[in-house]
């Protein structure tokens, strides 16, 4: 049977009347069959709109039913737990806020590893400790599927235009099957190495995200306090050496740039709990990797205190605003 594959189109275009495809088992030829999502939030529902739009039914839950309503309004099926999604897709997503979740997830009394069956290949989008994903991979081998880490990067703009980039951990000879789903969703999807080795890499970028945030929230406050226009600085910033992700697509300050959340009060986009969260897993990574890393921690505490003074759910770019409120402005 497996000749048959190998042969040529025209081959198949003959036989492919008398072949029953069901039989093939590798997933780098899966065909547009079913796909599982848990977590439809900020992230998780346009993801799920991009593997609709590239002709993959979704089945999916979340948590919260109406965070489901849009989706199946969509053609998506909506199920009520984890496992149930399990019980009918052999190739499942998760994007979930944080490690507890994903635990809970697949492993609790309604997760996925309930129903899961044998060979199913699992995809973890969240941002979570590293050692969770290792721990994630061994109860799902335990039951016979494969899980593999695929965080992101991109916010919530990248998710709705399918131009993510995905950091994937996992065994080598998976990528290719995960990289099929994982394209529709993204514009890059890089191989990392092991289980894991996704969650290294996101954490780093998001360490260098928040600690380059906070200098261009503060190179933007300073100058605006000596006179500046702000949409000038942040022209001249982004013609100079200064420019960054931060300064030329994600600016802080609201009215120099539209379609961002600093033009929308800070709504939506990536929110500042996250940012703390991702921020304390680099620490944390640190501490057991005994890695200086002062500006990281120092983003971190800021972080935090802004979660404390009120800008939990607004996006990490508020931080500008924090730094003004601090000044008493």
């Amino acid at each position: 049977m497996a000749a048959l594959f190998r042969g040529s189109r025209n081959l198949l275009k003959r036989w492919n009347k008398h072949v029953d495809f069901a039989l093939v088992s590798s997933r780098s030829m899966a065909s547009k069959t079913q796909v599982g999502f848990v977590g439809l939030g900020n992230m998780g529902n346009p993801m799920a709109k991009n593997l609709l739009k590239h002709g993959y039914p979704v089945i999916a839950t979340d948590v919260f039913p109406e965070s489901c309503k849009e989706l199946q309004e969509l053609g998506a099926q909506i199920l009520d737990s984890p496992a149930e999604v399990a019980d009918k897709a052999d190739r499942i997503i998760t994007m979930l806020p944080s490690s507890p979740n994903v635990i809970d997830v697949y492993t609790g009394p309604n997760g996925i590893l309930k129903k899961v069956k044998k060979g199913s290949l699992l995809i973890d989008s969240s941002t979570i400790d590293p050692s969770v994903s290792k721990e994630m991979a061994v109860a799902a081998e335990k039951m016979g599927a494969v899980f593999m880490d695929a965080p992101v990067s991109g916010g919530v703009g990248a998710a709705s235009s399918g131009k993510l980039t995905f950091m994937v951990g996992g065994a080598e000879e998976e990528f290719t099957a995960a990289k099929e789903l994982l394209s529709c969703m993204g514009a890059s999807v890089v191989y990392c190495g092991q289980v894991g080795t996704g969650q290294s890499a996101k954490i780093c970028n998001n360490m260098l995200l928040a600690i380059g945030m906070i200098g261009t929230a503060e190179t933007m406050n300073l100058g605006i306090r000596l006179g500046l226009d702000p949409k000038l600085l942040a022209k001249i910033l982004n013609m100079s050496s200064g420019r960054c992700w931060s300064s030329d697509t994600y600016n802080p300050v609201p009215g120099v740039m539209e379609g961002v959340p600093s033009g929308n009060n800070y709504q939506g986009g990536f929110g500042t709990t996250l940012m703390a969260k991702d921020l304390g897993l680099a620490q944390n990574t640190a501490t057991n990797t005994k890695t200086p890393i002062p500006l990281g921690a120092l983003a971190h505490q800021i972080y935090r205190m802004m979660c404390a003074r009120g800008y939990a759910s607004k996006d990490f770019s508020s931080v500008f605003q924090f730094l003004r409120e601090d000044e008493g402005q």
